[in-house]
């Protein structure tokens, strides 16, 4: 008999003594994990414009505060690019992808969920994060409203992405990095996958019913060897959406610097598919 791993026993555990309420905390933090913390230590954000957006959540009732950076083009006609970030790390651990894509031709807003960096404080859930983005791509309209918008997520964010551009009826196109199909997909691919834990999952994410209602060019982008989120994963996502679309794999990208290795066929795919140089 196989023996049940340890974070696999804890969760079952979870939901029978303590109830559905303590699990979804648990899924929040592990799925999130929210942090004031940068990837790489202190990475530096030179040039970059501290914004400050303020809304009023459905979700909480209450004032929220999302920061966030913001990179200008050099070009003032440049469109302008939500980027959302994954888990783990604030917003300021992604200033090198936030510069890629300025160099790719776009002015970037960078946020902050709440419970990471400056942002409001509180643990993030999927519904808090769907308005956050939402919040954010409010702002970028009544900021630059004469400007083409397009949407970028990358990992965890790449899910948030695909459900904004669902939901707007506005953006030019989106962007995702390597993310997945579902929570659950991604937990079935762990070692402990074969376990029935599907049922228990709350913060599910499941961008492969939701892709296909978005309603502008998709732009997929994996790397080969990126072990957190299988490509096979980026590339059932790629073939659930409408087209125009495209799927972009980068030979020895990794979850971490796919964006990096694969700066050329980036800018080739966003000429080509969003008709930007």
């Amino acid at each position: 008999m196989k023996r049940i791993p340890l974070l696999a026993s804890l969760a079952l555990a979870v939901a029978v003594s303590v109830g559905c309420a303590t699990l979804d905390a648990k899924q929040r933090e592990w799925i999130f994990q929210p942090s004031d913390r940068s990837w790489g230590g202190a990475p530096s954000t030179e040039g970059m414009q501290d914004v400050w957006i303020e809304f009023t959540s459905d979700t909480t009732g209450k004032a929220e505060r999302l920061h966030g950076l913001w990179l200008p083009h050099t070009k003032a006609s440049a469109p302008v690019l939500l980027y959302l970030h994954g888990a783990r790390w604030n917003v300021a651990g992604s200033s090198g992808r936030i510069r890629r894509m300025q160099e790719l031709g776009f002015s970037v807003l960078a946020i902050d969920y709440r419970g990471f960096g400056r942002s409001s404080a509180g643990l993030p859930s999927e519904t808090t994060a769907a308005e956050d983005a939402r919040a954010a791509w409010n702002w970028l309209a009544e900021q630059h409203p004469d400007k083409p918008r397009y949407i970028f997520g990358h990992s965890l964010g790449g899910a948030i992405a695909i459900d904004l551009a669902r939901q707007v009826p506005d953006e030019k196109g989106t962007i995702v990095e390597g993310t997945f199909t579902s929570i659950p997909d991604v937990v079935s691919t762990f070692k402990w996958g074969w376990l029935p834990v599907s049922p228990l999952i709350t913060q599910r994410f499941e961008s492969i019913r939701k892709v296909a209602d978005i309603g502008s060019p998709l732009l997929v982008v994996h790397g080969s060897d990126d072990s957190l989120i299988r490509p096979a994963l980026g590339r059932q996502l790629y073939e659930a959406a409408r087209e125009p679309k495209q799927f972009v794999l980068v030979e020895g990208g990794s979850h971490h610097n796919t964006n990096s290795v694969g700066q050329r066929q980036y800018r080739e795919a966003v000429a080509s598919l969003f008709h930007l140089k």
